[in-house]
């Protein structure tokens, strides 16, 4: 029986969603920012987390700066 990555319990077959190549439980397929359920292949994935797309991924992982790409971006230290 798979266990499932965020609460390590068994994940039986009516239960089970399968996104990132793992089996998980629904209520723990969670992004790992804003905890909103995901649904399989509607999010993104970082360091085999889950993240919603927008905004937790995007704002964590994206383009950084002012405009979010473009000549305008560059985040200056």
């Amino acid at each position: 029986m798979p266990k499932c990555p965020k609460c390590t319990k068994e994940v039986y077959f009516a239960e089970r969603v399968t996104s990132l190549g793992k089996d998980w439980h629904r209520p723990c397929l969670k992004c790992e920012k804003c905890n909103k359920t995901l649904s399989a292949g509607s999010h993104a994935e970082h360091e085999g987390k889950p993240y919603c797309n927008n905004p937790c991924y995007a704002a964590l992982f994206g383009p950084k700066g002012f405009g979010r790409g473009g000549a305008e971006s560059h985040e200056y230290k």
